[in-house]
């Protein structure tokens, strides 16, 4: 690569973009590859979906809402139709079961892709959180998306404790985030994912450096019609 072209690649790392649409072009090349696995739940019927309702698990709307912004603009992009939970809840806070599972009957929403933002361990067993932030590398881990501390759809079960944990969109550096897919009949959980992606140096690039490997390994799997 040219002196030049290499100082025009720098530039466009740097430039702060607003619009979805440009982030693509903007971030490619910016960032080292998204690392991305899945797997269907042991049981679960592999089946797509048309119309599914994404939450960003966090307390905090001011992350909740960017994420799920990016998320629904990146299904969409793929030929599904997509709503914000954080737009048809009513009230969007505090994240309940029930209020949730309110805009889910009223959205007509056959599957609930969840993706948790904050750093509370999924696994109660394991016990505590896990915040490398220190090492420059923040994870979100475990398991027991249907039990314990997180219940259906993902939603925490005691949301005093949930209002404290800081989000991943406020980190910059390497992100690790687990996505789950339920299923609306039942309700229950079809399929289990997780992302990580390195070199996150702004909030709008980190969102779309998240949400980008994770619709297009969702389409792949087969999850979205």
């Amino acid at each position: 690569m040219s002196h030049a072209a290499s100082a025009r690649s720098t530039f466009r790392c740097a430039v702060a973009v607003a619009g979805t649409a440009l982030l693509a072009t903007t971030f490619a090349g910016c960032a080292s590859r998204p690392q991305v696995s899945g797997d269907w739940a042991q049981g679960a019927s592999h089946q797509g979906f048309s119309r599914v309702m994404v939450v960003g698990l966090s307390p905090d709307l001011d992350s909740r809402c960017p994420f799920e912004r990016f998320m629904v603009a990146q299904i969409r992009a793929l030929g599904t139709a997509a709503i914000m939970s954080c737009e048809v809840m009513d009230p969007p806070t505090p994240l309940t079961r029930e209020a949730l599972e309110k805009a889910v009957v009223a959205q007509k929403a056959d599957a609930v892709i969840a993706t948790k933002l904050v750093n509370q361990s999924w696994d109660t067993k394991t016990g505590g959180t896990m915040d490398t932030r220190g090492g420059g590398e923040y994870k979100a881990v475990g398991s027991g998306w249907a039990t314990g501390y997180y219940g259906v759809y993902g939603i925490p079960v005691v949301y005093a404790e949930f209002e404290t944990l800081p989000s991943v969109t406020e980190l910059q550096g390497k992100v690790s985030v687990q996505t789950r897919v339920f299923s609306v009949a039942g309700p229950a959980l079809v399929y289990e994912m997780d992302t990580t992606v390195g070199d996150i140096t702004s909030t709008g690039g980190g969102l779309y450096q998240i949400t980008e490997p994770i619709a297009k390994h969702l389409e792949r799997a087969g999850l979205l019609q």
